[in-house]
């Protein structure tokens, strides 16, 4: 199964934080990504994650990049990659949105290739995977019908 294709940084989501950027309560990031306050937290402290800013009170507050940061991290999640490797890829999705010069860019599309390929082969397992369970299903249903 192949998915050939060149990285286009224009897909890229935002991962700056803007100047003028709304800031989410913890709670409200919570209710827009389905994840729990748990999970952001966890987050937070294994460095994937940082708060954009804190209130007088110490109330964590989010930027819509630390929502985007948050969307990419649930979309890693079924891949099952380590910790690392997935604060190296947002490390360099982060690194690309900053304007690297031409020589950094071109270093950064050769990570995000690897991290592509990374990715097809996850999805290859995950097919083969499906394709076991689907014949397994069919084969219960099967022996479900035969003579009783």
């Amino acid at each position: 199964m192949s998915r050939s294709g060149g990285v286009s940084a224009g897909a890229l989501p935002e991962l700056r934080p803007s100047e003028t950027a709304t800031q989410i309560q913890i709670g409200e990031v919570a209710a827009r990504t389905g994840l729990s306050l748990r999970t952001i937290r966890y987050y937070e402290d294994v460095g994937l994650l940082t708060p954009a800013a804190r209130t007088k009170g110490g109330f964590r507050l989010y930027s819509e990049a630390d929502m985007a940061r948050l969307q990419l991290l649930q979309q890693m999640k079924p891949l099952e990659w380590r910790l690392e490797e997935m604060g190296d890829l947002l490390g360099v999705l982060t690194s690309l949105a900053a304007n690297p010069s031409s020589h950094e860019r071109a270093a950064l599309l050769e990570r995000l290739v690897h991290y592509r390929e990374a990715i097809d082969r996850r999805i290859d397992q995950m097919v083969d995977h499906l394709e076991q369970v689907t014949a397994f299903r069919d084969r219960l249903e099967a022996d479900g019908n035969g003579p009783g």
